[in-house]
């Protein structure tokens, strides 16, 4: 496993397993080693992602993004494209973007993820604690979990003890979410959907009646407030994160919502470029400004994304299932309650060699921007080429690390005794007729 987290580290491309024997330069017999590790129920994802979160909050403790003394979680979903047409969980996916570059529909895994928001110099960092393939198999026709519910089971997951935030988009917001988070101990900010409605607490009664007294009074689309009440609003200079010289108007209200049952708190936003926006937040003491500024730092999980796409390569895996039924291109869910427990168990293997390949390569990264965080100054020493954006006095991003990382390592490996148990274990794998630059390391 640890050599998995080296290869992610130091890979020369982003194809599969295969690249992590060409980035440690070892044997076509380490590539077989490499795919039981993966496939092998030895890696217990469950107590790996509660291990790798409490390693996260020690070593990020003085970087933690603290907002009444509670840290702050991101949490989205992620579509990963894959043609394979004997991969489990391959589904029919529809992308919502404004790009029209990305199609409309794609096969591929649907994910969801949890990052740890951690501030850097100069920037933020979404750390990543898990991700896990949500949708795409159906093993009994009695599951009626959701993708809401989904993400709550993943994040009792991770164990956190502490007080949290958890900031989402609009998709996230329900009551699904939002309760369990409260018995948690956290509390949700996230956007509301243009055609939401609340409502305000019914004045008290003028007499007394029998019968349960009345709860909610006026009804109110949100979106409608901003004209009825534009006289009361705001001004004030924009929190979001790399706005300078933007000022944005806003109101405060604590309203009833409906799904949840209690006051929440609505925070109406008027941007003079992106338009107007309702945010959402059960934390009736988080301030308003607080609550735009929490809710932009949310696109940092869209940059740890791309990150792990196109420099980690975190979902770059390859395994194919060759007892599968070949699945067309169109298909949705897999239905499996009819299947033989054989056939549900080589699904279920499978499965977890991707969740382990996903949560080794989120593992890789976080250590990544740790370094990032830590050790800069060391890293742009080391970096050794070249970028039109670089900036030495800020953090560095993950791909100017893993490029230092990958010069280092030839260096490490020669330096550390022959005694050392990493350096026992990759010599006698590596192919030195492949790796000259090993020699002095063996």
């Amino acid at each position: 496993m640890v050599v998995i987290l080296i290869g992610f580290t130091v890979r020369p491309d982003l194809v599969g397993v295969t690249s992590l024997v060409r980035g440690l330069w070892l044997t076509e017999a380490a590539y077989y080693g490499l795919l039981r590790n993966l496939h092998s129920t030895g890696i217990d994802r469950e107590k790996l992602r509660s291990i790798w979160t409490a390693l996260c909050l020690r070593l990020f403790e003085s970087r933690l993004v603290k907002v009444n003394g509670k840290i702050v979680l991101l949490g989205d979903g992620i579509k990963v494209g894959k043609e394979g047409r004997k991969m489990p969980g391959v589904k029919s996916l529809h992308q919502e973007s404004n790009n029209n570059s990305k199609a409309e529909f794609i096969m591929g895994h649907s994910c969801q993820a949890l990052c740890l928001l951690v501030q850097s110099v100069g920037s933020f960092f979404a750390v990543p604690l898990a991700c896990q393939i949500h949708e795409g198999l159906v093993f009994s026709n009695r599951d009626s979990r959701t993708l809401l519910d989904k993400i709550i089971l993943l994040l009792g997951q991770l164990n956190i003890t502490v007080g949290f935030y958890l900031v989402v988009d609009a998709y996230y917001t329900s009551q699904k979410v939002a309760l369990p988070l409260l018995k948690m101990g956290g509390h949700l900010v996230s956007r509301m959907k243009s055609t939401a409605v609340a409502y305000y607490p019914a004045p008290p009664a003028k007499r007394k009646c029998r019968g349960r007294r009345r709860k909610y009074g006026k009804k109110v689309r949100l979106m409608t407030l901003f004209e009825t009440l534009s006289e009361s609003f705001e001004t004030a200079p924009s929190p979001v994160y790399g706005e300078r010289g933007v000022d944005i108007r806003f109101r405060v209200l604590d309203l009833l919502w409906r799904p949840m049952g209690i006051l929440v708190r609505f925070v109406l936003v008027e941007h003079p470029v992106r338009g107007r926006i309702v945010l959402f937040s059960t934390d009736l003491t988080l301030p308003a400004l607080e609550v735009i500024r929490l809710y932009g730092l949310r696109a940092k999980i869209e940059l740890g994304f791309k990150q792990s796409l196109h420099v980690l390569g975190v979902y770059a895996y390859h395994f194919w299932m060759k007892a599968m039924n070949k699945i067309r291109k169109g298909d949705g869910d897999q239905y499996l309650h009819r299947s033989s427990e054989k056939y549900r168990n080589q699904i279920r293997r499978k499965m977890r060699a991707y969740d382990a390949h996903i949560q080794l390569g989120l593992i890789s990264q976080g250590l990544l921007q740790y370094l990032s965080v830590t050790c800069s100054r060391e890293i742009w020493a080391s970096f050794g080429s070249w970028l039109r954006t670089m900036n030495p006095d800020a953090s560095p991003s993950e791909a100017v690390t893993m490029m230092a990382m990958k010069r280092l390592f030839p260096e490490f490996l020669a330096a550390l005794p022959l005694s050392h148990i990493l350096k026992k274990f990759l010599t006698r794998r590596i192919d030195l007729s492949r790796c000259p630059d090993y020699r002095l390391a063996a």
